[in-house]
């Protein structure tokens, strides 16, 4: 699913949702329904389960430790979280990348493409939380 459609389909509660006005958290929801579609078939495989666990966990931390940064607050507390959700966004692209022989090529790209663009929105944004 590309990525409009699939924003399309996100209901209206989480998109009034304050952190939704930010990239990386749409992104980094996005990546963890990417990935969790993905592992749908590595279940069949010792190995394939035990990626599939480790990779969903992760990516759901991404978006994960953002809300929960936000409902936070601002200052110190939410800047721990923004930091947790990066480590989180790193492990991922790890984590595609060991699973990479359970996936298309085409596919592997593509999902280091997006944890990338993740990534360099959280740096971003961390930046940004910084100044205040």
């Amino acid at each position: 699913m590309d990525y409009k459609t699939w924003e399309t389909d996100v209901p209206k509660e989480i998109k009034a949702e304050p952190i939704w006005k930010f990239a990386g958290y749409r992104k980094a929801l996005y990546l963890y329904d990417l990935i969790w579609d993905d592992t749908d078939s590595w279940m069949k495989d010792e190995r394939g389960r035990k990626l599939a666990d480790q990779i969903v966990r992760s990516s759901a931390s991404v978006s994960a430790n953002l809300e929960e940064g936000l409902g936070r607050g601002y200052g110190k507390e939410l800047l721990y979280h923004y930091r947790v959700s990066l480590a989180s966004a790193r492990e991922t692209k790890g984590w595609i990348y060991r699973a990479r022989k359970l996936m298309a090529q085409d596919i592997v790209q593509q999902r280091l493409s997006l944890a990338d663009e993740v990534i360099a929105l959280l740096v971003t944004e961390l930046e940004h939380q910084k100044s205040f």
